[in-house]
């Protein structure tokens, strides 16, 4: 009769999905709760992470001890240690793996967590000094908006999860609360927008103009849409050069091929029309002495023929060679 009450107390604990002791059947040990894993480096922004995961499986009890160990004769002891040594693995997994052999003998879930919070959860002027610092000298840089206040936003969190014994949690009624809120809200705005590049000058001004001063959230929605339109006007622009250049092509020049010399290297004529190859025309009105020079000198030196009787002959072979040139086509 008494197994027989145990199998049934251990069959409803199994299909209690409220008890901190109900394991899903798709759970395993080799879950790990974050995304990123712990290497000795932020630990308060992985620590809330792994608290979130652990609620959404209630699960927290396991590392905080409100879900008590129950005595080796209870009915619940075999289901304890097995959601124990779950949430034990769950948390070896999402550190890394130097840090994981140095824990790998701890008894239970808190004992291991107690150990994290005792290595890394201590807060000192150190941490506090660094994360200050990291504030004052963030600025844009080469980051989009985006990720300027993305890192802005990170380090601010984890000052305020540093100095969490001082904030006040008690119900204010002269508002002295909300205006130390408000403050500290402006300061951080002030110092967001220092950091900015200089091209944001001019609604870097507008925001400050806005009485009272926006929330650090409207501010970064106001910059993103300035941030949005620098790069749609520079593509609209663009998109206008190459439709009125492309127009310019196809209007005057497009259809006009241009011709080139392979002998001169120039453009305007072929080959077959290069005056220094061929001559320059007999017409006086067109060589201008200066032409006339140049073939001589130039393009017939090498065309100069000795006859057999010792006479120049280049005349006869500049009959020979020139083609009979019009003004048009000298033109």
């Amino acid at each position: 009769m008494v197994e027989t009450e145990n199998t049934t107390n251990s069959m409803n604990i199994a299909l209690d999905s409220t008890s901190p002791l109900y394991m899903h059947p798709s759970e395993s040990a080799g879950y790990v709760l974050v995304p990123t894993i712990f290497d000795g480096s932020g630990y308060r922004s992985w620590r809330r992470g792994v608290l979130r995961a652990l609620s959404v499986k209630n699960k927290v009890g396991f590392i905080n001890g409100k879900c008590e160990k129950p005595q080796p004769q209870d009915p619940k002891y075999d289901q304890w240690e097995r959601c124990d040594d779950m949430v034990t693995s769950w948390i070896l997994n999402s550190i890394s793996k130097d840090l994981a052999d140095s824990l790998q003998y701890v008894n239970d879930a808190q004992e291991l967590w107690k150990e994290l919070e005792d290595r890394y959860d201590q807060t000192n002027g150190a941490k506090l000094y660094q994360l200050q610092r990291e504030i004052n000298e963030l600025s844009q840089g080469t980051l989009d908006i985006t990720g300027y206040y993305t890192k802005m936003k990170k380090l601010w969190e984890e000052l305020n999860a540093l100095n969490a014994h001082a904030q006040c949690k008690c119900n204010c009624t002269c508002g002295a609360k909300a205006n130390m809120q408000k403050a500290e809200q402006d300061r951080r705005l002030i110092k967001f927008l220092m950091g900015l590049n200089k091209v944001y000058t001019v609604v870097r001004g507008s925001i400050l103009m806005i009485n009272p001063l926006p929330s650090l959230a409207q501010a970064f929605s106001i910059l993103i849409q300035e941030e949005k339109q620098r790069e749609v006007k520079p593509n609209i622009q663009l998109q206008g050069n190459r439709v009125g250049s492309s127009n310019y092509r196809g209007g005057h020049l497009g259809n006009r091929p241009r011709t080139f010399c392979d002998h001169c290297k120039r453009q305007g004529h072929t080959k077959e029309r290069c005056y220094k190859l061929h001559g320059y025309p007999q017409d006086p009105r067109l060589n201008k002495g200066k032409r006339i020079a140049a073939n001589v000198h130039g393009g017939q030196r090498d065309n100069v023929i000795e006859g057999a009787d010792g006479s120049n002959g280049a005349a006869n072979e500049q009959d020979r060679t020139m083609q009979a040139l019009t003004k048009e086509q000298y033109n």
